[in-house]
């Protein structure tokens, strides 16, 4: 497969391919199928009602969208003209919409009015009266047009009367280290946070893992959210960049994700383990043709031994990685193999450009076999969080490497194995959640005094939440369940409540979590 160089902009790939192979597929959802000359005719023509609306560099642009086509055309425009494009995912509720918008403090809201059924006038009413600049927001087309909103059609008319050479202009000023896109990921204190990343880092990372991962032709299905690398980096820019159609899943379904993938000839089968295994687990899994499938990849948790002998008998070709939102994706790659020990129990070696060490209590580097903190230093490794000095200056070292929080051993075969986290932070179905967000939003109940959340090993999520709460007055839990259901994306609620008089606590003061670890671990073997 032949590549092309690394450019300026993220965008700049779209530019590349229409003008080389205009008629190649890009986007694929449904009956639709667009092509990359007609890709980059929308693209262009969004960017454009963009600068007319003022959208000026370094200006935040926040979408709310499915895995959609029209997703991606938000990313490419905005990220073309040096705007910072930022994602919304349709699970949040208002709670969790309402802090991204406030902190990113957008020029711009792309957004949908209705998804699966969802109806987000309100919420949107609510968004527009938030204390922030947004000046405006869009309304996607095929959807109802709410209250202080304007169509997209409308929109991108305005943008006519911006021409072709203040487009090219703007393009030109941007680009390089500029920034791109703002991710938000949970913390440990409980708000989300904003991870800046850049063009050149998104750039890089997508070119290295085609030439890693190399695929002819390369047909992708993506089905992750919005607001997640896993679309934009993991899923959307290796397509681009290689010249590849991706294929849009707005809903994912077990079923549905297998005929996409024998229909559309998928030749790279991404996911994360707990979807791989209910996908394995449908009665008639073996009735798929998945002949073109040439790699199978997976990300966001370790995948259990049993769960790749299945995969490996439909293609020798396996990998996976090891990365997190903060570094643009990939740390360390695994590259095609069918060796089972290597898949099971190591994320690789070091991806390209990425220095790698393990750090113990000490700050100093262990030695192999040793277990220390993964630190990370690479071109692709975030500007920083959005308007948190501290927390940025916190997440490096003094010679700027990047802080993981994760805990490693490097093996005798100079591969990474990830044996653990120093962060309280779990993995839910390849979704990083975070404890302290959670408590946050149960000791919000007014019936809760105090909340502490542990995770267990779920057979199909990874690790679930388990939360312990002592009360101040009555409440089932139900109603507890249907709180954390209205606050959170439900991938973060947790999946038993546990009513205690009083928690455990450290001599300090610290509510136990070792303690209470222990005790779930036995509710959940119980």
């Amino acid at each position: 497969m032949d590549l092309p160089p690394l450019l300026p902009r993220i965008s700049d790939y779209l530019d590349w391919h229409a003008a080389r192979t205009p008629e190649a597929e890009a986007l694929v959802l449904g009956g639709e199928r667009i092509r990359y000359r007609q890709l980059k005719k929308k693209v262009d023509a969004l960017a454009r009602a963009l600068m007319a609306a003022g959208v000026a560099k370094g200006d935040r642009v926040c979408v709310l969208q499915t895995p959609h086509p029209e997703y991606f055309v938000t990313f490419l425009a905005a990220a073309s003209i040096g705007a910072i494009w930022v994602g919304l995912n349709p699970r949040y509720q208002l709670q969790e919409l309402s802090h991204v918008i406030s902190d990113a403090d957008p020029h711009l809201l792309i957004a949908r009015s209705r998804i699966a059924g969802r109806d987000y006038s309100d919420d949107l009413a609510a968004l527009q009266g938030l204390a922030c600049n947004v000046e405006r927001t869009v309304i996607f087309a095929g959807d109802p047009v709410v209250a202080g909103a304007e169509p997209m059609e409308g929109f991108v008319d305005r943008g006519r009367q911006v021409s072709d050479e203040d487009l090219t202009a703007r393009r030109m000023n941007c680009g390089g280290r500029d920034p791109c896109m703002l991710v938000y990921t949970s913390g440990s204190t409980g708000k989300p946070k904003g991870a800046v990343l850049h063009h050149e880092g998104v750039c890089r990372f997508s070119l290295e893992q085609n030439r890693l991962w190399p695929l002819s032709p390369y047909r992708s299905l993506n089905y992750f959210p919005i607001n997640h690398v896993g679309c934009v980096l993991d899923c959307s820019t290796p397509a681009l960049v290689a010249g590849g159609t991706m294929v849009m899943m707005e809903q994912f379904d077990p079923v549905r994700s297998m005929e996409l993938i024998q229909s559309e000839r998928i030749s790279i089968w991404g996911s994360v383990p707990s979807v791989f295994q209910m996908q394995l687990a449908l009665p008639d899994f073996d009735k798929y043709d998945l002949s073109a499938v040439q790699l199978i990849v997976w990300e966001g948790a370790a995948m259990p031994a049993d769960l790749i002998e299945p995969l490996r008998r439909i293609t020798p070709r396996l990998a996976t990685n090891y990365g997190m939102t903060e570094t643009t994706s990939a740390i360390t790659i695994v590259e095609p193999t069918d060796d089972l020990d290597v898949l099971a129990n190591s994320v690789g070696v070091a991806f390209p450009g990425v220095e790698i060490r393990l750090a113990g209590p000490d700050g100093g580097e262990v030695g192999k076999g040793a277990t220390g903190e993964v630190q990370a230093r690479s071109a692709g490794n975030l500007i920083g969080y959005w308007k948190q000095d501290t927390a940025t200056r916190d997440a490096f070292t003094d010679d700027g490497f990047f802080r993981t929080g994760d805990l490693a051993e490097r093996r005798q075969d100079g591969r990474y194995r990830i044996v653990g986290r120093i962060k309280e932070m779990y993995k839910s179905g390849g979704y990083n959640v975070y404890p302290r967000e959670i408590e946050t939003a149960l000791e919000a109940h007014p019936a809760v005094a105090l909340a502490a959340v542990v995770s267990v090993p779920d057979p199909v999520w990874q690790e679930v939440g388990v939360a312990y709460v002592t009360l101040k007055s009555e409440a089932t839990t139900e109603q507890i369940l249907a709180h954390c259901r209205a606050h959170l994306a439900n991938y973060k609620v947790p999946k038993l409540v546990v009513f205690e008089s009083e928690l455990p606590l450290l001599p300090i003061g610290k509510i136990d979590k070792v303690t209470l670890s222990r005790r779930a671990r036995d509710i959940d073997s119980a």
